[in-house]
């Protein structure tokens, strides 16, 4: 790492957040500046990664006292950046206090950060979507997939063969609806995310919805004991709602996490799933869904600005002396 020339290197994960605690192992994430050499031959890393625990560690969970480092070339960090990934996002916004080492270049690229910033910030969404969706048992979802069950049950026992039959007459709800056509013109009927045609056979959606409603209820009724649950991913995607949302309401991120104490106790599985950490994780995904439609931030980040950006900065620190 002696060799690479850093541009920064940032004390990361939970000790950035607030979250971290006597059993946390230690984390830096950090930007190089790569060779002319790697630059003309097009060779340019995405990245380098540190750790002290070596091979023989591999596999094994990190310890207190472990140590992994990733630093990223400028190119691999302005990308991750302009695609909205929370790693560069959380990097961009680290205090004083948690950069370890620093240069006049990262201090040009946290004076511009709001160019990065746009409206769809679909990793932090997805990432928190995919969690909530996961981990958030609704019971409307069961009591939908339920109504459909019954339904097609009575339409099975009746002898009729295809949802055709009963087209018109299947139940409708949050979770089950007539979707847009598609480019096709086809039209679906979706139960709580699975989309069948008009000619699929009602024995067979009869099985797919009932898969989902056995496999959902078991998720459900572990989540009730608070068993199951990946208490670790639950909190990083509650975090990453609580970082949406400042972004979104104040163009910024604080670090550490105003909310770090809550996040900390979901993450040590202190709390009640079903009663506090899944209705918090789906109002904050609805309330950041409305920020973000409302939000005046652009659509795109400024790519143009980024791209002359990375070109000044090159030239002048790896070409200026060529004739």
């Amino acid at each position: 790492m002696n060799n690479l020339n850093l541009i920064v290197k940032i004390k990361f994960g939970s000790h950035l957040y607030g979250t971290n605690n006597e059993d946390s192992d230690l984390d830096y994430k950090g930007v190089f500046l790569p060779t002319k050499e790697e630059v003309l031959l097009a060779k340019v890393p995405k990245s380098h990664s540190f750790t002290t625990k070596g091979k023989s560690g591999e596999g094994i969970k990190n310890m207190p006292d472990d140590i992994d480092t990733e630093i990223y070339s400028l190119h691999y960090f302005l990308k991750l950046a302009l695609e909205g990934q929370t790693v560069a996002l959380d990097m961009l916004h680290a205090p004083d206090n948690m950069i370890e080492s620093n240069s006049y270049i990262w201090n040009h690229i946290i004076s511009s950060r709001e160019k990065f910033y746009t409206k769809n910030l679909k990793a932090f969404v997805g990432y928190a979507r995919r969690q909530a969706s996961k981990y958030g048992i609704k019971g409307s979802r069961l009591n939908d997939a339920k109504r459909v069950i019954d339904f097609l049950e009575q339409a099975y026992n009746k002898g009729l063969c295809t949802l055709n039959a009963i087209w018109d007459q299947l139940p409708k709800g949050e979770h089950m609806h007539l979707i847009e056509p598609d480019r096709q013109g086809i039209v679906f009927y979706q139960v709580c995310g699975k989309k069948m045609q008009r000619t699929l056979r009602i024995d067979y959606a009869l099985g797919i919805i009932t898969k989902f409603y056995e496999e959902y209820g078991k998720r459900a009724q572990l989540a009730a004991e608070n068993k199951g649950i990946d208490w670790k991913a639950v909190s990083h995607a509650i975090r990453a709602a609580y970082q949406i949302k400042e972004i979104l309401t104040e163009n910024n991120i604080t670090f550490p996490l105003k909310e770090a104490d809550f996040i900390r106790k979901v993450k040590g599985g202190e709390l009640d799933y079903n009663t506090i950490v899944a209705p918090k994780l789906e109002e904050l995904m609805e309330e950041v869904e409305v920020l973000s439609d409302r939000s005046d931030l652009p659509i795109k980040p400024d790519y143009r600005f980024w791209d002359e950006f990375l070109m000044a900065t090159l030239e002048r620190e790896l070409f200026s002396d060529d004739i």
